[in-house]
């Protein structure tokens, strides 16, 4: 049975932080995005909003920004070994996330079969956010729905790593999920829950049990 590994990105793949504060830090935005993180976080605005607001905030944005953003994360360890034992077993993994596409893409570097964020335009900005691109929990569930059909798999197949609220409609579509680093009311609801700073040890929790499959 071929697994399809679904993978948040902020508070998941990256330790105590997400790629919007990590963009905002090159930019010395940082005081402003926690406000907006932080009005999210309390549902006072949704992704749209979020997005819209955080776009305007990185009106100077380039792509050096980006890249040092991504080289500068505080990524849990072991991603890249992951991904390579992933693909050596036939299975596949793929991160769907809310951050914007520009960034969440760069993950296709390390080994990704595929990755998905926020549809922004291309930086540095020229155009503005379209809302029909920005995606929600919901859409996390329908992006991995059209994973699953493209690599031929079902639901059933999949599992699911989050932290947050943003993440517990994919973990109640799915059969596994691993909590990682996670706010408890998502540790609640997974089938594993990880605290560290290792996606490797995340990843061996799941082991070689499939989903529906005694591991016995």
């Amino acid at each position: 049975m071929t697994l399809l590994h679904l993978f948040d990105l902020d508070g998941t793949l990256m330790y105590g932080s997400a790629a919007p504060v990590e963009i905002s830090r090159q930019l010395g935005l940082s005081a402003e995005i926690a406000e907006l993180e932080r009005a999210f976080g309390a549902q006072m605005m949704g992704p749209h909003q979020f997005s819209v607001a955080a776009h305007a905030l990185w009106a100077d944005l380039t792509p050096a920004h980006v890249r040092a953003a991504f080289d500068g994360a505080p990524w849990l360890t072991g991603i890249q070994d992951v991904w390579r034992e992933i693909r050596e077993r036939g299975d596949y993994c793929a991160v769907i996330s809310l951050s914007p596409s520009f960034f969440v893409e760069m993950l296709l570097e390390w080994g990704a079969h595929a990755a998905h964020g926020s549809v922004f335009p291309e930086v540095p900005f020229t155009r503005p956010v379209e809302e029909a691109g920005i995606l929600t929990p919901e859409g996390k569930v329908r992006v991995a729905d059209r994973l699953c059909a493209e690599f031929g798999v079902s639901r059933s197949d999949c599992v699911a790593y989050g932290d947050s609220g943003t993440d517990v409609m994919l973990f109640e579509a799915v059969p596994v999920s691993v909590a990682v680093n996670a706010r408890p009311f998502l540790a609640e609801r997974a089938t594993h829950v990880y605290e560290g700073r290792d996606l490797r040890e995340a990843y061996q929790l799941v082991g070689l049990r499939r989903p529906g499959v005694d591991a016995s």
